[in-house]
Formats: structure tokens, C-alpha cells, sequence
């Protein structure tokens, strides 16, 4: 009976966000070359940690039904291993721009590694390797080659024990902000007809309540609103916000961040003209009669709104960075070191998140 009770709120859910209230916004504000309908920009995939699972997924996007040209970023002699290694029979070629490839072959930018890898074992020698994949990425789009970028998962804390810098790595999100120059982004995952983007992310929950500022709320919520109109084109977004304590704070009594953070920064977006409700209570706000007409969730942190989304989509969920000036989506989950090279990862997501870079990048040409 749990089983079904569950689908059937999934179903809701999903045809209550799946709706469109308004045609496309024009003109949007960020960068994307604009290409004819019939050749458009490449899709660039990063392939991650090259001892992870990334390579493993990467493999099996010739197999299927893309809706543009994707191009893996990545070391060719390390693909072929696993393809070796995992029994595929995947046709892998270098990436050459005025040529168009054979069917069924995945075309590769070549990226040597720093150091030999094997399946399940990280190296941090290869840290520098997995941050010139995103490198390229990035110089691609903004040169104009790519119309997007997808990637697949790195390990952070592999690049933190190389000391590459005197900076934690916090992860991809960050990275590509601060290569964009972008003062905040803001992760939003999507997936199981929810699309939840958070206030917080990586940190550890006691330096959370300190994190949730009035210009954390406000700055957070414009770029979640912008995004939803540029980039996905919904003329007016609704936004529902999840309270940091239960209930939402119980009036004071279980916590003031909602008095005295999140509610006067709701009344300044209301009046900016942003469609943002609550704060609700984290336990039931993602209940169908809730989210009925509802775009997006805006959650306090990680584990406040993540875990629902991925129970509704794991595996098939779409990371995506809002506030950059370029597309970029990304998988749903790690580097599962422990499934490498054994012909059990699944590439759902993978596959998800280049559809939805495609979609995102047609939105913008």
C-alpha cells in the first residue's frame, strides 16, 4: 500500500510541475552562440573521475538516441580500457569539428591523464587532469565551440588531497562559478517532476542556520526566479520556500530564522514581483496539493530537499547550475568508485542530463 500511495503522489507531483503557464521569454541574458536548427553546437561531457564511474557511462551514449552532437572530454586510450575491460563494443574516434562522425561512435577530445588510472582506484595525480576537463569545457562554450556543458562526476576529495592550491575544492558548482566570475549560483536538481534548488549546499549542517541570510534569501531566490524564465522559459514562476526548523519554526518557539531571516525577505521579493511563497514546513510541503502549480522548491540545505527529489528520481535526477552564464547539467550522483569498470553503473542520468542541456540550449539559440 506504501508502494502505491507513493506512485501516485510521484504522479501528482509530476503532472502538477510538468505544466507550462506561459509561452517563452525572449532575448535571454546569457551567453549562447546562436546556431541554425539544422547544425547546432555540440553538447561537451566532461567524463570526471577517470577511476569512477564517469568513463563507464560515457560509453554508452552512442548507443543512444541523443538529440544533438556530444562530444566526450577525456582521455581516449582510457575509454578504450574500459570499454576493453567492460566488454563493449563502442566505436570511439577523436573529435574533429568539420567532421561529422559515423553512427553509434562516440566522438572524443582528447585529454591526456596525468598518471595511468585503474578502475576503482583514485589517483591524486590525476586531480589536475579532471580540472583541465572542466577547463576545456569552459573555454569551449565561451569560444563559441559548445553550446553547453554536461558532466559527470568528480571526486572532491581526491582533488582536495592533491593540493593543487592553498583553496578547498568544494566541487563542481563552485569551480565553474568562480571561473565565470559569478558572484552566487545556485544548485537545483530536477527530476520525479520536482525541480528543488537549495539556499545552502555542501556544508555542514551546524554552519547552516549562520548561512541563511536575508541576502542569501534574496540573492538566491532572484537568480532561481531569473533562471526559471531564461533559461526554462516559464513566464512566471512560482516558488514555494521550505522553512530551515520544523514546522517551520513553530512561531518562534523551535526557531526565529523564519521570523526574523526568511519572512522579511519574502515580503521584499513579493514586491519585486517574484511569485515566492512560505515559508512551509520541510515535512509537508512536498505533498501534490502543495506543489500543484508550484515551479520550483527553494530549500533551506542539502539534505532538507535532496533526499525527496532523489527518492522520486534517482538515477534519472539532472543537477543544474543556475547563475552561470552558460548552461550546465550534471548527474545525480558520485563517483562509485566501487561500481567502476564492473558493468553495473547506469547511465539514466547521464543521459537525462544531456537531454536536458539540449533542451535548455534550444531554449537559448
Amino acid at each position: 500500500a506504501f508502494f502505491s500511495f507513493q506512485a501516485a503522489c510521484a504522479a501528482a507531483a509530476g503532472k502538477a510541475l510538468a505544466r507550462r503557464r506561459a509561452a517563452p521569454v525572449s532575448s535571454p541574458p546569457f551567453f549562447c552562440v546562436s546556431r541554425p536548427a539544422m547544425n547546432p553546437l555540440p553538447l561537451a561531457v566532461t567524463s570526471g573521475e577517470p577511476a569512477g564511474i564517469g568513463p563507464d557511462i560515457c560509453l554508452n551514449l552512442p548507443a543512444a538516441a541523443l538529440p544533438r552532437r556530444t562530444v566526450v572530454l577525456g582521455d581516449i586510450g582510457l575509454l578504450r580500457q574500459r570499454a576493453e575491460q567492460l566488454g563493449k563494443n563502442v566505436a570511439i574516434a577523436d573529435y574533429h569539428p568539420e567532421h561529422s562522425p559515423e553512427s553509434g561512435t562516440l566522438e572524443v577530445l582528447h585529454i591526456p591523464l596525468r598518471a595511468p588510472c585503474r578502475a576503482g582506484e583514485a589517483d591524486p595525480a590525476n586531480a589536475a587532469y579532471v580540472l583541465e576537463l572542466l577547463d576545456t569545457a569552459h573555454a569551449g562554450i565561451a569560444a563559441g565551440r559548445f553550446a553547453a556543458m554536461v558532466t559527470a562526476p568528480l571526486h572532491k576529495g581526491v582533488i582536495n588531497d592533491a593540493r593543487l592550491s592553498g583553496c578547498l575544492f568544494q566541487g563542481h558548482t563552485e569551480y565553474l562559478a568562480a571561473k565565470a566570475g559569478a558572484k552566487r549560483v545556485v544548485m537545483m536538481l530536477a527530476g520525479g517532476g520536482l525541480r528543488v534548488a537549495l539556499l545552502t549546499t555542501h556544508l555542514p549542517l551546524k554552519d547552516v542556520p549562520a548561512a541563511i541570510t536575508g541576502d542569501t534569501v534574496l540573492e538566491t531566490a532572484r537568480i532561481l526566479h531569473h533562471d526559471l524564465r531564461h533559461k526554462f522559459a516559464i513566464a512566471q514562476p512560482r516558488i514555494l520556500l521550505a522553512g530551515l526548523n520544523p514546522h517551520a519554526g513553530e512561531g518562534g518557539h523551535l526557531g526565529r530564522e523564519e521570523i526574523d531571516v526568511m519572512i522579511p525577505a519574502l515580503h521584499q521579493l513579493q514586491s519585486e514581483g517574484i511569485d515566492i511563497r512560505g515559508p512551509y514546513p520541510a515535512d509537508t510541503l512536498f505533498q501534490p496539493f502543495m506543489l500543484e502549480g508550484a515551479d520550483a522548491v527553494l530549500a533551506a540545505y542539502h539534505d532538507q530537499g535532496l533526499p525527496v527529489l532523489k527518492y522520486a528520481s534517482f538515477g534519472e535526477g539532472v543537477n543544474i547550475t543556475l547563475g552561470l552564464p552558460f548552461i550546465r547539467t550534471s548527474v545525480d550522483h558520485g563517483t562509485a568508485l566501487d561500481l567502476a569498470g564492473s558493468g553495473r553503473a547506469r547511465s539514466g542520468s547521464l543521459l537525462e542530463a544531456v537531454r536536458l542541456a539540449h533542451e535548455l540550449a534550444g531554449k537559448a539559440a
